[in-house]
């Protein structure tokens, strides 16, 4: 899949300079539409999970370019959520919250063309991730 980096880098760009809000604002977009996933959580300290995922994101789109890099650093993440109870249905959840929340800060500048590039990127990172979750069981 060819993912339109160009639109990735240029969206996140955009909300880099809100990302402490952004992160807050997608947990709360992920419990208000699914409370099922807040048992998840229940132990996490939210601080600190804030700055993982916003770490993760930057580790992406830092990586758009680099695909080797990218596709080992969430092949472990994906390995790791294993441990933290993620099953594959959550990432739809996920990914559902993380377009609204991106559409929520990019306002007008969320177009189709970048609702698009977010929807393929988080299909591929998703994807990516659940290979690395399926190397702990085999």
């Amino acid at each position: 899949m060819s993912l339109n980096v160009e639109l990735l880098e240029q969206s996140f760009a955009q909300i880099k300079p809100r990302a402490e809000d952004f992160v807050a604002s997608f947990y709360e977009n992920l419990f208000t539409a699914h409370p099922e996933a807040k048992p998840l959580f229940a132990k996490t300290n939210m601080v600190e999970q804030r700055k993982h995922l916003l770490a993760a994101l930057v580790l992406v789109v830092q990586n758009l370019r680099k695909s080797e890099v990218l596709e080992e650093a969430l092949k472990t993440l994906g390995a790791k959520h294993v441990r933290y109870g993620t099953a594959p249905e959550h990432y739809p959840l996920v990914g559902q919250a993380l377009l609204t929340t991106f559409e929520q800060y990019l306002q007008q500048d969320w177009t189709p063309e970048v609702k698009q590039a977010w929807t393929d990127a988080f299909g591929a990172i998703a994807h990516v991730m659940l290979k690395g979750a399926d190397e702990v069981y085999s």
